[in-house]
């Protein structure tokens, strides 16, 4: 069973635990540390032989197009992010459609590859934003990776289908692969736990996420991987803010590659797309 490994492309400065704290205005004067950390993220995966989807924001692209033809010689694939990371939530149907169409125009450019995947900035298309499938249907995407099945303060749509399907939509239809969770038992109620990467790799043990991904793989359920460059960069820069913010950015940086190590000797990994389309389950 092969899992989806997925990397979001973004600096340490766009992330929604930081909106408050750091002007978009100023996103250019700050020190830029996706260069090296993508490019460090590239050396990794060329060490293991494994290829990965990058879902891309347009502002790093712009600013480092070499980056993204890298991606595409090395056999990766090239899918969006959005632009400016910003989360669906505030953000109109006309907007949103401005931002992925600036977005993949870029990246298809510097990519030489179409570009049919979409990942949402925070996963925020949660049952107020539904309507952002629609847009993506009518612009062509195949597919997304941005319902996450779990509560959250600002994602998540509980009760979503928890592994690969298609949605069908008036407009048409559009496969998702969610992020993964681990269904375990809380005061006799089966919860939703989240077992994708991201903080939730930083805050568990890597031989605990390896072994949920592997009994689900058992059970014939492919998985997604999910990370950021900035998560294996423990020296970057500090933004003052909340305590709240601060924990969920900086916690256990320094451990987060030698996890992905572990991960990547004890699983199977390749792009979502070769996962996906092998395995959807239309309902």
């Amino acid at each position: 069973m092969r899992n989806a490994l997925t990397i979001d492309v973004e600096d340490y400065f766009h992330v929604s635990a930081f909106e408050k704290a750091v002007d978009p205005g100023l996103w250019d004067s700050l020190p830029q540390r996706a260069l090296r950390n993508t490019n460090h993220v590239l050396d990794l995966l060329d060490r293991w032989g494994l290829r990965a989807t990058f879902f891309t924001l347009g502002w790093v692209a712009k600013r480092h197009p070499e980056l993204v033809r890298r991606m595409a010689s090395a056999g990766h694939e090239v899918a969006c992010h959005g632009y400016s990371h910003k989360r669906i939530t505030t953000l109109n149907p006309r907007a949103f459609r401005d931002d992925i169409q600036r977005s993949r125009r870029l990246l298809q450019d510097l990519s030489g590859q179409p570009v049919n995947g979409y990942r949402a900035p925070s996963y925020t298309i949660t049952q107020d934003t539904i309507w952002a499938l629609d847009v993506l249907i009518e612009e062509g995407f195949t597919y997304d990776s941005s319902i996450f099945p779990i509560n959250h303060d600002i994602y998540g749509m509980p009760g979503s289908q928890r592994f690969p399907h298609t949605i069908t939509r008036e407009g048409g239809v559009i496969e998702e692969f969610p992020p993964t969770t681990y269904q375990v038992e809380v005061m006799g109620r089966r919860v939703n736990l989240p077992v994708a990467g991201g903080g939730y790799l930083r805050l568990l043990p890597a031989t605990w996420v390896s072994g949920a991904f592997r009994r689900l793989n058992d059970s014939g359920k492919p998985c997604v991987l999910y990370f950021h460059p900035w998560e294996i960069d423990p020296a970057q820069p500090r933004i003052r803010a909340t305590a709240r913010s601060r924990f969920r950015h900086y916690l256990n940086l320094d451990s987060t590659e030698s996890k992905l190590r572990h991960l990547f000797s004890s699983l199977r990994f390749t792009t979502m797309s070769s996962v996906l389309f092998g395995t959807v389950a239309h309902v």
